[in-house]
């Protein structure tokens, strides 16, 4: 009865640390580049075209 738990364990832990780590990689994934989170926001209209040229312009002077 004792070995069950050797197998039990290892089952649970893969169960639960599995998709975490498969949820982090996609959420990763969607974050994309700094250009393109900034041209969907002022797609979304989150900012207004100032706000979004001088994040632009901050940007492209870092590379």
């Amino acid at each position: 009865m004792m070995w069950w738990w050797w197998i039990l364990i290892p089952v649970v832990l893969v169960l639960v640390i599995f998709p975490y780590n498969r949820r982090n990689r996609r959420n990763t994934a969607k974050r994309g580049n700094p250009m393109d989170i900034l041209d969907n926001r002022f797609a979304k209209g989150e900012m207004s075209k100032e706000e979004y040229e001088e994040q632009k312009r901050t940007l492209n002077t870092k590379n």
